[in-house]
């Protein structure tokens, strides 16, 4: 293991009886770097995430976590990262300052330091003024505040985010974003996996693509958006029952797969912003109204149906 690097796996296997959820995966994340680990439902991003925090022991290869191996020094690991997971882990009885007092009583620190630390935690996400109410009285986007504060009680290097914006409205996930890269700006490292392909676009320095247990690309975002290569096509019909006979019409000029997203069809195309004149001709042909029509380079989702063969968003989470 580099000594650069704060997380470092090798070989990665986990077997549920004769389901093999990891298949030979390996994972580098380096310190103070924000890593998104992407996949299709069941590929086994969390799995990874539970035998990186040692809720899981592997059943093949081996995983460091700040030099600690995850099975031989699971307690040294355990103090040094924080875990957020899918679903917020606080005690919906307790109030948010008491939540984080529990949390730092499982840390075994020190009153003094946990009554600070849950101040400054209460101030810097936005709760202090429910400090003191039952935390099943919060929202949605306060609860996971809370949720991803008590992760922070103390003071981890690293933070493994297991979904941690699922359910959120946008100004929530917007919010959690700016904390995150306010964690990263300090030089805590971030493993994040995400259903939300644009916040793996905007928090990760690297992505690495897992599916069927391995990793089957990785890189950054512009790196994997280049290696699609070309433009993409996006139609907006103004009849959403019209949208598969758009996508239909449209075959012609898509040099790829497409795909349709509610009223849009998109797809890989070649010839630049000629192509525009071929797809209002063919959809005016089958008198198919147009709402709105755009030339783009790929994006992430793009990529993800490359490498998966489906778009993101099609997935059930995990």
């Amino acid at each position: 293991m580099a000594k650069d690097d704060a997380v470092h796996a090798e070989g990665l296997v986990k077997k549920f009886g004769d389901v093999k959820a990891l298949d030979g995966l390996d994972l580098v994340v380096p310190k103070g770097k924000v890593v998104g680990l992407l996949g299709p439902n069941g590929s086994g991003k969390t799995t990874t995430v539970r035998i990186l925090a040692t809720l899981l022991k592997p059943t093949e290869g081996t995983a460091y976590v700040n030099g600690f191996s995850v099975e031989k020094q699971a307690d040294e690991v355990r103090h040094s990262i924080g875990l957020t997971g899918q679903y917020a882990a606080v005690d919906e009885f307790l109030t948010g300052r008491e939540n984080l007092r529990m949390f730092g009583d499982l840390y075994h620190l020190a009153s003094s330091y946990v009554k600070e630390r849950s101040e400054e935690l209460l101030e810097w996400f936005d709760l202090i003024d429910a400090a003191d109410r039952p935390a099943k009285t919060y929202s949605g986007g306060m609860r996971r505040r809370l949720d991803l504060a008590s992760s922070l009680i103390a003071k981890p290097s690293i933070l493994f985010l297991d979904e941690p914006t699922t359910g959120l409205d946008p100004r929530s996930r917007l919010g959690l974003w700016g904390v995150i890269e306010s964690l990263v700006a300090e030089g805590t490292t971030v493993l994040l996996t995400t259903q939300y392909l644009e916040e793996a676009d905007k928090l990760a320095d690297d992505i690495v693509v897992i599916d069927h247990g391995r990793v089957i690309a990785h890189g950054t975002a512009e790196v994997l958006k280049d290696q699609i290569g070309g433009d993409r096509i996006e139609v907006t019909v103004a009849d959403f029952a019209r949208v598969s006979d758009a996508q239909a019409a449209l075959i012609p000029v898509f040099a790829g797969e497409s795909m349709v997203k509610e009223s849009m069809v998109s797809g890989p195309v070649t010839g630049g912003s000629t192509v525009l004149v071929d797809v209002v001709r063919l959809l005016d042909a089958q008198n198919i109204a147009i709402a709105d029509l755009a030339l783009r380079r790929p994006t992430l989702d793009d990529v993800f149906l490359s490498l998966t063969g489906h778009g993101a968003e099609d997935e059930v989470r995990n």
